[in-house]
């Protein structure tokens, strides 16, 4: 029988979160950490990966894997300065790989730090004023919000009610201080008390997303707590509040499966701390701590049923949810190019390939770096130029006054950042997630795919006079989800090396889950099948009608888990 602790036995007897995480750093015989440690390093915001390139070589030679660390910002709303920008572009390119890399948490991942330079990387992403504490592990994670660009005051009010949460939210613990930025440790305090949390933290992740109406560029109804904003005159008047969506699943395995967030009702705008709290603390008290692939919220919600949650909540929080108030979604895409705010300041959204930020065949880190250079010396009010990291792994360049956009532009230009100039439409709308060589759990390519796949699929789409419309792809190396595929009108989720589930189905809006339509197939066959099916759809869709809607309306598939609340 195994000696290994569980999960939740690690966190009880962690000190609150800091194991032996000192001493495994001091470690020179191996690059990895030992099993309990890995686990706790997760909620400061690393994880333990290896090349998997690399990864038989290295076994036939005796020798361990080629162990590196991914290390994740927390960064709330996807919001850093022209300053943070730089110091970040330097911890990439002084100890990561691959450059930089925007999340679809709207957070910066850095590949490939070793072991002994772990300490010294999480210090200098300390001295940008951005950190990692519980941007991963059994804790709310990082929040989302609206990149939009057009909503001024909205966005720069949610955005302070995102940052403002996340912090509410954080862990009491000062593991993360004194581990990795030298804080010394007050004698004989005691461990810190965690009142949110708790002993054992959450049973899993939790996530958090903030939209603003008419764009769902957060996907909301994926997140575990999500909250819409209702904008009257340019100010956020009320909050429609949803609860269990979650994209991770396992295959082969009916007990899990992806869930849309069920509509609560709505609160009054300075209620989001308390509701968001007895949420996460029902979460805490009911769900599953025996079994984590079925401890998320979505299966606690299930489990409970919705009407218990919600009552649960209104007596944690003394809140009662009122209806929700009207509201519509058009499109969970971002939109490109420039763009007014209405304060007169401009924003310019770039398409991001897979959120990779990196020098090759064009010089993208280096001109985004004389981008934020310039931006120092902009002479404006406030507020300042910033950076805004989509959810769709995209980037904005935002609050620019209007004299400063065509010295932007030679840059955009100079450095082949105009990619949304030239993309086709499902290019520009396309997610991936990381897989392989990195991710531990892929099981098929994804974001190196990509750029092939999205060649083959472009074919296909001029072959049948399609090349202009706005499908929205997606690839998943495994059935975790972290690029939200069981959203997308077509997806692939990764079964083994060059196979694939094909998912279709999903909606432009994000408020209908897609559906398996081929099981276990290659790309041989994955084109076969879009082939036929865009054929049908270039003759008989409807005037304005979405692959995903066409697909649904003519039978190819039954529309999974639409939400009839939302499907107005």
């Amino acid at each position: 029988m195994s000696s290994e602790k569980t999960v939740e036995e690690i966190k009880r007897d962690s000190h609150r979160l800091r194991g032996t995480i000192t001493e495994s750093l001091l470690d020179p015989v191996t690059g990895a950490f030992p099993h309990d440690d890995e686990r706790l390093v997760k909620f400061h915001g690393s994880y333990l990966q290896d090349d998997r390139d690399l990864r038989e070589e290295r076994r036939r030679q005796k020798l361990e894997p080629a162990y590196g660390f991914m290390i994740r910002t927390r960064t709330p709303g996807g919001v850093v300065s022209p300053e943070q920008w730089l110091k970040l572009d330097h911890v990439a390119t002084t100890y990561a790989e691959r450059g930089l890399r925007i999340t679809t948490r709207q957070a910066f991942q850095f590949h490939g730090v070793v072991k002994r330079e772990l300490k010294a990387t999480m210090q200098a992403i300390n001295a940008a004023m951005i950190d990692t504490v519980a941007a991963c592990g059994d804790v709310n994670r990082g929040i989302m919000a609206a990149a939009n660009p057009h909503e001024s005051r909205a966005h720069a009010s949610i955005h302070a009610q995102a940052a403002a949460l996340s912090k509410h939210l954080s862990p009491r613990s000062r593991a993360y201080y004194e581990l990795w930025l030298d804080e010394e440790r007050v004698a004989g305090s005691g461990e810190e008390d965690e009142p949110i949390y708790g002993d054992t933290y959450l049973p899993r992740k939790f996530k958090i997303g903030f939209a603003i109406p008419p764009y769902n560029d957060i996907d909301v109804f994926a997140q575990d707590l999500g909250f819409i904003a209702i904008i009257e005159d340019g100010e956020v008047a009320a909050w429609n509040v949803t609860a269990g969506g979650g994209m991770g699943a396992t295959h082969g395995d009916p007990l899990t499966y992806p869930r849309l967030g069920s509509l609560l009702g709505s609160i009054a705008p300075d209620q989001v701390i308390a509701i968001a709290e007895a949420a996460i603390t029902t979460q805490r008290d009911w769900g599953d701590r025996v079994l984590r692939k079925h401890a998320r919220l979505k299966y606690t919600i299930d489990d409970r049923g919705v009407d218990a949650f919600k009552k649960e909540v209104e007596a944690r929080s003394g809140i009662t949810f009122a209806a929700p108030r009207d509201y519509r979604f058009i499109h969970n895409g971002d939109r490109f190019g420039w763009v007014q705010g209405e304060n007169g300041l401009w924003h310019l959204t770039l398409r991001i390939i897979s959120g990779r930020i990196l020098d090759g065949e064009q010089s993208h880190l280096t001109g985004l770096r004389e981008i934020a250079a310039h931006l120092l010396n902009v002479n404006s009010a406030e507020p300042r130029p910033e950076f805004r990291m989509t959810p769709n792994q995209n980037l904005v360049i935002a609050n620019i006054p209007d004299g400063e956009r065509t010295h932007i532009d030679a840059l955009v230009a100079e450095h082949g950042l105009a990619i949304h100039e030239t993309a086709s439409p499902l290019r520009q709308n396309a997610i991936a997630c990381v897989a392989l060589p990195t991710c531990g759990l892929a099981m098929a390519e994804a974001e190196r795919y990509l750029p092939d796949i999205l060649a083959r699929f472009e074919a296909l789409l001029a072959t049948h006079g399609l090349s202009d419309q706005p499908i929205h792809f997606r690839i998943s190396g495994c059935p975790n989800g972290c690029s939200r595929p069981y959203l997308g009108e077509v997806a692939l989720v990764g079964k083994a090396p060059g196979r694939y589930n094909l998912m279709l189905g999903g909606d432009h809006r994000g408020q209908r889950l897609n559906v398996l339509h081929r099981e276990n197939i290659d790309e041989a066959a994955i084109l076969a099948e879009l082939d036929q099916l865009l054929a049908r759809y270039a003759t008989e869709r409807g005037n304005d009608e979405y692959f995903g809607d066409f697909l649904v309306r003519s039978g190819v598939v039954v529309a999974r888990a639409l939400n009839l609340e939302l499907a107005a």
